[in-house]
């Protein structure tokens, strides 16, 4: 659980950004959003500071930041890979690329590795259907995915973190 400090940055970002709002209700989103950024994900000291200064019920505050898939109240891995569950991701294999996700990395819907290199999220549905079933690598859209095209993406993705940088043409190589 973290420790607010109201002389640390991350609190003053998330307190101007209520400060914008006058400190009213309809700062609610934003708020959250400020927070999950500074934070990293929404620790429950910091949505209480934000049910509080906003003089919203904790309970309004933990609904809305647990109704929206952007929202995280877990520390999140270095990457992630979020799979669409709507209906027609759903229907179109959804769960079959969760099951391959959970095989090949050994990690559910929700969880993290535990090196902490890679989450695993479900969204409630990406607005995308057309591209169903489909995910995001890292906030990036893989449409049409299969279980082979969705772990494959995702060993690219964290190969890709893995290699180290290329020097350029101008750059002596030691």
């Amino acid at each position: 659980m973290a420790v607010l400090d109201s002389n640390d940055k991350r609190y003053k970002l998330l307190d101007a950004a209520m400060r914008r709002y006058g400190y009213q209700a309809n700062a609610l989103i934003e708020a959250l959003h400020t927070a999950q950024q500074s934070y990293g994900f929404l620790d429950p000291a910091v949505l209480r500071m934000i049910a509080q200064k906003l003089k919203l019920p904790a309970s309004k505050v933990y609904g809305v930041a647990t109704f929206y898939n952007l929202f995280t109240l877990k520390p999140q891995g270095e990457h992630t890979c979020v799979v669409c569950t709507g209906t027609a991701c759903y229907i179109k294999g959804a769960a079959l690329l969760l099951r391959a996700l959970d095989e090949e990395f050994g990690v559910t819907a929700g969880k993290t590795t535990p090196d902490r290199r890679l989450s695993v999220l479900q969204a409630r549905c990406f607005g995308s259907c057309a591209s169903a079933p489909a995910a995001t690598l890292d906030g990036r859209m893989a449409a049409n995915q299969t279980p082979e095209l969705l772990t494959h993406a995702v060993h690219a993705m964290l190969e890709r973190a893995e290699a180290p940088a290329e020097k350029s043409a101008g750059e002596k190589i030691a």
